[in-house]
């Protein structure tokens, strides 16, 4: 009892906010990582795309049969139900803004203060979705991911807990762009998007395009808190 008690502690306590140039300083270091370990960074945000479907999935009523992480970057959740109509269509669309969504909400957290319990928050997620993990990489990758950020949550002091919030949240919102652009240059006919086109008979192109708006969109709006730019 004592240990969950710090730990609600811990997640409702406030951070510093850093400051514009170290939020700047920390966008750049999240830049680096998206261009130069971008394996390791789609890994985390196959991860995100993964839980968009699954989280869409079950608000729709479909049923989640389980999610699977490839060590090639790629992933797949498995859901039953109407094999179209609007639930397969929102389940569909949610996965290539999901990074853009928690960036997102990474950036408002980090910049009210609340670092640590974003972390907290985002144990709790990964604890949840390793229920519906079925391998073996993706429950490591799950497990591992999460136990890096509990570590980090309870053993670093407040600033630092705010700089690793403020660089995680940099880091989805750089990286959601990427997978849609390559989306748009790639001929994958088993795409989400190829997918959505037979469903609605609205062109690939026209669901690749709504993404980069939305995940462009959610990158210059959490950039602009992070950067404390005026409105």
């Amino acid at each position: 009892m004592e240990v969950l008690g710090e730990l609600w502690r811990r997640a409702l306590a406030t951070q510093p906010v850093p400051d514009q140039r170290t939020s700047a300083i920390i966008a750049a270091v999240s830049l680096a990582a998206v261009l130069l370990a971008w394996p390791g960074v789609r890994l985390l945000v196959t991860l995100c795309h993964e839980a968009g479907h699954a989280v869409v999935a079950t608000l729709v009523g479909r049923r989640l049969g389980g999610i699977r992480l490839h060590s090639d970057t790629s992933g797949v959740t498995v859901s039953r139900g109407r094999p179209s109509g609007p639930g397969m269509v929102a389940t569909l669309f949610a996965g290539y803004p999901a990074a853009a969504v928690v960036g997102l909400g990474a950036a408002w957290l980090a910049g009210a203060g609340h670092a640590s319990g974003l972390l907290w928050l985002l144990v709790a997620l990964l604890a949840l979705m390793l229920l519906k993990i079925r391998n073996l990489y993706g429950a490591l990758v799950v497990v591992g991911s999460g136990a890096v950020v509990a570590l980090a949550s309870w053993y670093l002091g407040g600033e630092a807990l705010s700089w690793v919030a403020t660089g995680l949240a940099w880091l989805f919102l750089l990286a959601a762009p990427r997978p849609v652009v390559e989306l748009l240059f790639a001929h994958r006919p088993g795409s989400d998007a190829a997918q959505l086109a037979g469903l609605t008979r609205v062109p690939k192109v026209v669901w690749n395009l709504t993404w980069l708006v939305l995940t462009v969109g959610a990158l210059l709006l959490g950039g602009a808190w992070m950067l404390r730019l005026p409105a």
